[in-house]
């Protein structure tokens, strides 16, 4: 079933961005809300929900142009124009009554076999169905998105006995298909998956680090990045989601939950997080939170923490507690201090809570993992992390928090297993399944687990992703770019090359965060440092040249990138005979910021690009304006969309909304492009040389003047507009691709030999920021 319509009723911030994601899914969907007493336009809230998500950063939509998909509206006089819709996501207040209320409006327009789901977060599907007609608890479900919609992966489904397997299919696979998510089926229980396990989490962290004195920072810096739990830790993340749900949550659990259920026995009332809820202390949205920030008289900001006893804020300080300022979680569950025993307490807490609900809220222990992971930002899941403790380990654990062993911890056996290169999960009545993917999903990780690469090195390997298809996979620190990763594109190339056949198309994909980072600058920062330069020249040629050969090889190559691919990393894209982009793409040629230009081709790709371009600017200069701002200003897209915009990549390349997707679609982009495959011919340009050099930088001399750029700056721009240009030539004469890469390595040699590009590199890979000098 396709959807060529959708809704949203209820334009807070949950629902405008639900709304949001289905526009950047390119369907249209009418927004809906009340009308406010007195209000000038009847649409106000849902008109101001939009104007707010095209400011807001992160972004909402993928794409500004995707707001135009979004038809605001009000529930007194806009309810007819859901007749045509397939899908209704109604996402008002938490409030049963107003839901109810809800549904009875939409059961007199919706066309029949028109799907309905709530974005309850806290009310089970039975209290919402009771009483409706069996014709409208058919096609009723629950989809629980977390916040924000567009970058959250997790989507929970609830379903109930009367629920249709069609309604339950279609919103399944749109979701994750055209919605990107990581759709999980859970069971109609209090909370759901992620935030049943999560609350628990969170309000052990809370109540145990009262109790045994801790420090904001000292709770925070145990229960965040050593165990694979959010960086923030616990009071960072409530600042960061706001204080002032923590009653909702806790109010609901209340409710719902069954006597004797451990997360009612945990949780206790403290005065002051009432008391800083109620003076607007409610996190980053509010005056502050646990953390907050104060200008001093000199103009600097501090950072303060509150005191969990006194309830004074004071400066926030690094913790001295030796458990706080360790990074092993073993060490740190051994530690006899506060903080060895705040992580048993709420490990073991968490760790019970969750071994014991399975298979009461969900069917098996990966989609605990997996919603928690997705959810909650963790990197393990709770099943995950008791089998890098150890299964006894943790439940003895449990048994010194005087807490019950649950039956699925009884034996001290691991929850996962790899088994003839398949991933297994132990069921809750212990039988060994493998853990199976969707129809078009195809995971490196799994290829990996079930063979040998083709051919390996310290930052690449090759695999074999079957059908004749090549995967080259960057697995450096970051995915920085060094002679071993270009080289391992080469490795390939040479592979398809020789095989006779047996191989046709090559892949380029990794399941890391990010693509990759761009090339390892500490390198070169190192060779320049003791004057290397040929290993700079060498590895700047070098690159040039495998991705050229890339670039005109008889095969084609398709990247899949995901994250970033920046530097070095968007220059692979460029060269590619395909990309095949995740949706969450973020990509740039960001040399300028460290004061040099693209190096391996990334100029002279966006010159053929610009140029070639029929629906941009025309003329002998102004093609040049465009790429010229977007490389000197390092502009990175904030979506795959956005980088089709910025020429990074083309109209014809591919985006999947769903990560999981990627790889399988590149491959398939791959093999048909294989089947007739014929790679472009080499371009030569009419470029206008010193006058349209002299003619773009204009505007750069502007800002030098009013102190807005720096001499450097001017240097680094001068060289970049040399290059575009095409050096020294003009409109009349030819230039080639050979004489365009010439200019990049000159102009690349002589900024990498200049004291304030070196300053520029050391800083950033010091503090991850640019500098301006």
């Amino acid at each position: 079933m396709a959807f060529a319509k959708c809704a949203v009723i209820g334009a807070g911030v949950m629902g405008s961005g639900i709304a949001a994601q289905i526009a950047n899914a390119g369907v249209p969907v009418v927004l809906l809300d009340i009308v406010p007493p007195k209000a000038t336009s009847r649409n106000v809230i849902a008109e101001t929900a939009i104007d707010r998500m095209l400011k807001t950063e992160p972004a909402a939509f993928m794409s500004p142009r995707n707001a135009r998909l979004v038809t605001p509206g009000n529930v007194e006089d806009d309810l007819p124009k859901l007749n045509d819709c397939d899908w209704i996501v109604e996402a008002v207040l938490e409030k049963i009554e107003v839901k109810r209320a809800t549904y009875e409006q939409l059961a007199k327009v919706r066309k029949p076999g028109a799907i309905l789901s709530s974005n309850t977060s806290t009310i089970p599907l039975k209290d919402l169905t009771s009483g409706l007609p069996d014709s409208f608890a058919r096609d009723f479900l629950i989809t629980h998105f977390f916040n924000p919609p567009r970058y959250m992966r997790l989507l929970e489904i609830v379903t109930g006995p009367t629920t249709g397997a069609t309604a339950v299919t279609a919103i399944d696979d749109f979701c994750d298909v055209k919605l990107g998510k990581h759709v999980i089926h859970a069971k109609d229980t209090p909370g759901f998956i992620a935030n049943r396990i999560g609350s628990m989490w969170i309000q052990a962290a809370i109540q145990a680090a009262f109790d045994l004195g801790l420090s904001v920072e000292e709770a925070d810096a145990i229960m965040g990045h050593p165990f694979g739990m959010p960086r923030t830790g616990v009071f960072g993340l409530l600042d960061l989601v706001g204080l002032d749900l923590m009653p909702q949550v806790a109010a609901s659990m209340q409710r719902t939950l069954p006597q004797g259920d451990l997360y009612l026995s945990t949780m206790k009332d403290r005065q002051l997080l009432a008391k800083m809820i109620a003076e607007g202390y409610t996190g980053r949205k509010g005056k502050g939170g646990f953390y907050r920030l104060q200008r001093n008289a000199d103009g600097s900001r501090v950072k303060e923490g509150i005191d969990l006893t006194t309830g004074d804020y004071r400066i926030s300080a690094a913790p001295t507690l030796a458990s706080a300022n360790e990074r092993d979680p073993t060490k740190i569950l051994a530690a006899q201090d506060r903080g060895g025993q705040y992580a048993r307490r709420v490990l073991a807490c968490t760790l019970q809570y969750a071994a014991s609900l399975v298979p009461e809220i969900a069917d098996t222990v990966d989609d605990v993992d997996q919603a928690m992971k997705l959810g909650y930002n963790w990197t393990a899941g709770p099943f995950e992390l008791i089998d890098r403790i150890g299964a006894s380990a943790v439940a003895a654990m449990i048994e010194a928090q005087k807490l019950p062993v649950p039956p699925l911890l009884a034996k001290p056996l691991p929850f996962y297993r790899v088994d003839g290169g398949f991933t297994r999960q132990r069921t809750p009545a212990g039988e060994w399944v493998k853990i199976a993917r969707r129809p078009g999903v195809l995971l490196l990780g799994d290829i990996k687990r079930a063979s040998q690469p083709v051919a390996k090195n310290a930052s690449a390997s090759l695999w074999d992703i079957g059908d004749g298809v090549l995967c080259v996979e960057f697995h450096s620190r970051m995915n920085a770019l060094d002679v071993d990763s270009i080289g391992m594109i080469k490795t390939a190339m040479d592979t398809i090359k020789k095989s006779a056949g047996t191989y046709v198309a090559l892949v380029i994909h990794n399941d890391a965060e990010h693509f990759s980072a761009g090339a390892n600058v500490g390198l070169a920062l190192f060779a320049a440092n003791i004057a290397f330069w040929p290993m700079i020249e060498d590895w700047e040629a070098t690159g040039q040249k495998v991705l050229r050969e890339m670039k005109y090889a008889s095969f084609p190559t398709v990247s899949a990138p995901s994250g970033m691919a920046l530097g070095g990393g968007c220059e692979i894209l460029l060269h590619s005979g395909a990309v095949q982009a995740h949706a969450e793409s973020y990509v740039g040629l960001v040399e300028v910021g460290v004061g040099l230009v693209p190096g391996w081709g990334g100029c002279t790709e966006m010159v053929a690009r610009a140029y070639t371009n029929r629906h941009g600017p025309q003329g002998p200069i102004a093609p040049l304006a465009g790429i010229f701002e977007t490389i000197g200003l390092a502009k990175v897209s904030r979506s795959a969309a956005e980088a089709r915009d910025l020429m990074y990549l083309r109209s014809t390349d591919g985006i999947t909304m769903n990560r999981d997707r990627v790889l399988a679609d590149a491959k398939a982009r791959a093999l048909a492009l294989a089947s007739n495959y014929t790679p472009p011919k080499p371009l030569t340009l009419h470029l206008p040389g010193p006058t349209g050099a002299a003619a773009i930088g204009l505007s750069l001399n502007d800002l030098h003047k009013q102190g807005k750029a720096s001499d450097h700056d001017l240097v680094v721009a001068g060289r970049l507009a040399e290059v575009l240009s095409g050096g020294n030539t003009d409109i009349t004469e030819e230039t080639s691709e050979d004489q365009l890469l010439a200019l990049e390595r000159r102009a690349f040699g002589a900024l990498i030999r200049t004291d304030k590009t070196l300053a520029r590199i050391e800083h950033t890979l010091e503090t991850g920021r640019p500098l301006r000098n």
